[in-house]
């Protein structure tokens, strides 16, 4: 496991497949995201991020997308989006192996806007 990490390097992993010129970019997708429909950010566990999004089918779609895109070059990380009851949530799991680059992503969620 590595350590004193910088940001970019924790948030791209050696597992990332996603080409390194094209990591800025997600990062900054991502942190649009964020700034735009974060509410609320809880870690019920220490391989869980659970974020409370403000609702509406854009949001949730952006959410989707963006998950379903990172899915694919970090397939270690498992995205739960729920709709439900007027409340939008992402839930982001990881295996302990990869717990700092969950606590990367709950800090730049964490960031105020």
């Amino acid at each position: 496991m590595k350590k004193n990490l910088a940001p970019d390097e924790v948030w791209a992993p050696d597992a990332c497949t996603l080409p390194t010129v094209e990591r800025p970019l997600r990062v900054a997708e991502f942190d649009a995201l964020f700034a735009g429909t974060v509410r609320a950010v809880r870690r019920p566990a220490r391989e869980r991020l659970l974020l409370e999004l403000a609702f509406g089918p854009d949001n949730a779609a952006t959410a989707a997308e963006l998950a379903a895109r990172e899915s694919g070059c970090c397939s270690f990380f498992t995205f739960v989006l729920t709709i439900a009851g007027g409340g939008l949530a992402l839930e982001v799991a990881v295996p302990p192996e990869r717990v700092e680059v969950l606590d990367a992503l709950a800090g730049r969620a964490g960031r105020p806007a």
